[in-house]
């Protein structure tokens, strides 16, 4: 009887062994996506109140590195940009200065030339003095004179101010490239969050003089967790990209929380076994690591333990 006692024990032992050893089919730890920010500008951090766990949201600005050099080069573009269109503007205005002399002497010439045929029939009848017709058409010779010097004037201020309307825009032009230039190297001083996610390290702190590429801080999008997990070959053929999964985060003492999986990425190339991982087949020397996307709730931490079952 003791000895069918014992075999049974045994065989309960062995069962429960059994069962526990099919509670996952992958370990892993969890990981997220992490992006060191750096300094896209050089100068002094006029501010940065960044704090380690702060939530982020995308695009919001974070820092400022100073920009007062620059800011001082703009204001001389806009100053620049002001003296062009002051010189585009005088220019046009001497155009058409010139174009209402020559519209008014057009006018004077009209009316000369009616008082000179009025004059003619006049004197013709002896109702007025030839010295008058005289001064008329003298009058009008004058007049035309001045208009043919007026129109050539004015050709030649054409020509000129195509040359100079020319000149003025490829300056505006490359004002305009200066200052869209400086636009770009002003918006780079200030320190964006790229993702939203949470502050997992500061690297400096609001005072120091940064140079470009100098790291900032690091962020990691903990809403959106991954567990990375490995998989042996003969596991791997039931598994493909978008299949549902359980994943079970570890708090250790048997604590467990689950979560509702899509796996999103699997290595085509295998390695060797990492020692912190335990597979079901534990002879398995090659396995196959995958991703498998999880909504985080908060309670999820990077590196923290878990199991996956399909």
């Amino acid at each position: 009887m003791k000895h069918i006692l014992l075999l049974a024990s045994l065989a309960l032992t062995v069962a429960s062994c059994t069962e526990r050893s099919h509670d996952y089919d992958a370990t892993g730890t969890f990981e997220a996506t992490e992006i060191t920010v750096s300094a896209k500008a050089t100068g002094e951090l006029k501010a940065f109140d960044l704090t380690e766990g702060q939530e982020l949201t995308a695009g919001e600005v974070v820092g400022d590195i100073d920009a007062y050099q620059l800011q001082q080069k703009q204001d001389e573009l806009t100053a620049t940009e002001r003296q062009l269109e002051a010189n585009a503007s005088a220019t046009q205005s001497r155009q058409l200065n010139l174009e209402k002399q020559l519209a008014s002497l057009a006018q004077q010439i009209s009316y000369a030339e009616q008082e000179e045929k009025r004059f003619e029939a006049l004197v013709k009848d002896g109702a007025s003095p030839r010295k008058q017709l005289e001064d008329i058409s003298n009058q009008l010779k004058v007049l035309r004179g001045q208009y043919s010097a007026t129109r050539d004037q004015l050709r030649s201020s054409n020509s000129s101010l195509a040359d100079q309307t020319r000149a003025i825009q490829a300056q505006q032009q490359a004002v305009t490239a200066q200052r869209r230039q400086l636009t770009d190297q002003i918006n780079n001083t200030h320190i964006i969050a790229p993702i939203s996610g949470t502050v997992l390290e500061k690297f400096v702190e609001r005072g120091e003089f940064v140079a470009v590429g100098k790291p900032l801080f690091k962020v990691a999008d903990t809403k959106r967790m991954f567990i990375r997990a490995y998989l042996t070959s003969l596991q791997l053929k039931d598994v493909r990209l978008g299949q549902k999964a359980k994943v079970m985060a570890s708090y250790g003492e048997g604590e467990k929380r689950t979560y509702d999986g899509i796996v999103t990425w699997i290595s085509s190339r295998s390695e060797f076994t990492p020692k912190t991982i335990v597979t079901e087949d534990e002879r398995a020397d090659l396995v196959y690591a995958i991703k498998i996307l999880v909504q985080n709730d908060g309670y999820i931490k990077i590196g923290m333990y878990g199991e996956v079952v399909f």
